[in-house]
């Protein structure tokens, strides 16, 4: 009994972990850039005085599922999407170097140049800065972005910076607590001159709405099967102590 309450106590528990998961995957299934994250259970040996035949249920999140999301045109000149593989490099809220799929971009009244989660788009020296008033910005499929100075001919374009693009491998990435990726040894990684950006467009999340509510009531259905598990290890406790009473 005390073998059964303790795989279902523990089961019960990642349940609900696993549930988190797939409610955040869900809830992103519209943001832009969203990388679905994956999480799967496994038994594990419990380690300690008196506990060498207890075993309890572990879920973990082993990574994201990289795969591409749809590419959406807006027509809107500050929207890029990466085609294929690759990472746009923006500045995280401690001030290093992190990565998202995440390119609908704007800028502020000092030109910094931000996507829509308020990250600074980073170029080869830092984040860029935009020489303001421009009429027109334009982002080339190599990350150089062009402005037509306020006030000027249609001719004139001025190459202000270049955004840094990356593709490390999405088995060297790891997810932050802030949504960001970052390489697994915590450096930066190198610009890659071979990611493609297409303007005019975003990339949608890659969640699959489907299969993200199926998982969450499959996982639901396993959360009172480990209840009901712990209600019977209760019963059979009372039917035992009732047995040493009788006799």
């Amino acid at each position: 009994m005390d073998k059964l309450l303790y795989v279902a106590m523990s089961g019960a528990k990642q349940n609900m972990n696993s549930l988190a998961v797939r409610a955040n995957n869900l809830a992103n299934a519209n943001t832009d850039g969203f990388k679905a994250d994956m999480a799967q259970a496994r038994s594990m040996q419990a380690f300690g005085e008196g506990l060498p035949t207890r075993v309890f249920a572990m879920t973990e999140n082993p990574s994201a599922d990289f795969s591409s999301g749809p590419i959406k045109t807006t027509g809107r000149d500050l929207d890029i999407a990466i085609k294929n593989s690759g990472w746009i490099a923006v500045q995280g809220a401690d001030g290093g170097e992190a990565y998202t799929r995440s390119g609908s971009l704007s800028f502020d009244t000092s030109g910094l140049l931000r996507n829509d989660r308020g990250n600074p788009i980073m170029g080869d020296s830092g984040p860029i800065v935009l020489p303001l008033p421009i009429d027109k910005v334009l982002i080339s499929q190599d990350g150089i972005i062009s402005v037509r100075p306020l006030g000027s001919t249609a001719e004139v374009i001025e190459e202000v910076g270049q955004i840094k693009m990356v593709n490390p491998g999405d088995e060297n990435m790891m997810r932050g607590a802030d949504g960001l990726f970052r390489l697994t040894s915590g450096e930066d990684a190198p610009a890659d001159p071979f990611v493609a950006l297409e303007s005019g467009a975003v990339e949608g999340s890659n969640v699959n709405a489907v299969n993200e509510m199926v998982s969450l009531i499959s996982i639901q259905r396993q959360f009172e099967m480990q209840v009901k598990m712990m209600k019977t290890a209760e019963e059979m406790d009372k039917a035992s102590a009732s047995l040493i009473r009788i006799s």
